[in-house]
């Protein structure tokens, strides 16, 4: 059995537990991002980034994709049916938080305005992807 599948209360729960680690997973709903853009949105260090990053993945409700020097990250559904539904309830609930859609309009000025990120540091534009429990 994956070490995903084998995903616990505990386990999901103290994962969700931490501030930061939310915030990454509002920033990852319905898109996968490189780690640069974490960094220049919660503005924090990229070592703090990836070892919340490294956290939520032992989790088993991120998973990560390298292409060439850059790491990608997005939700992974856990395969446990109670832990899916309450990361998407989490999800749902962070949507409506001040904090958490603050965040979203930095990131959407990261990457859309002058494209700062972009254009300074060659990161590749987020991806698009379905959010959590999206229809």
């Amino acid at each position: 059995m994956p070490r995903s599948a084998r995903i616990s209360a505990e386990v999901l729960f103290r994962a969700l537990a931490d501030r930061t680690r939310l915030r990454l997973l509002n920033l990852m709903n319905g898109q996968e991002l490189c780690v640069c853009y974490f960094v220049g949105v919660l503005s924090t260090n990229q070592p703090k980034i990836s070892r919340h990053l490294a956290y939520l993945r032992r989790a088993g409700i991120v998973a990560a994709r390298k292409d060439g020097k850059w790491m990608h990250y997005r939700i992974a559904v856990p395969p446990n049916d109670a832990a899916a539904k309450i990361l998407k309830q989490t999800l749902d609930w962070l949507a409506h938080d001040p904090e958490m859609r603050h965040d979203l309009t930095l990131l959407n000025k990261a990457c859309c305005s002058p494209n700062a990120l972009v254009e300074i540091e060659g990161a590749p534009p987020p991806i698009p992807m379905q959010p959590l429990g999206a229809a």
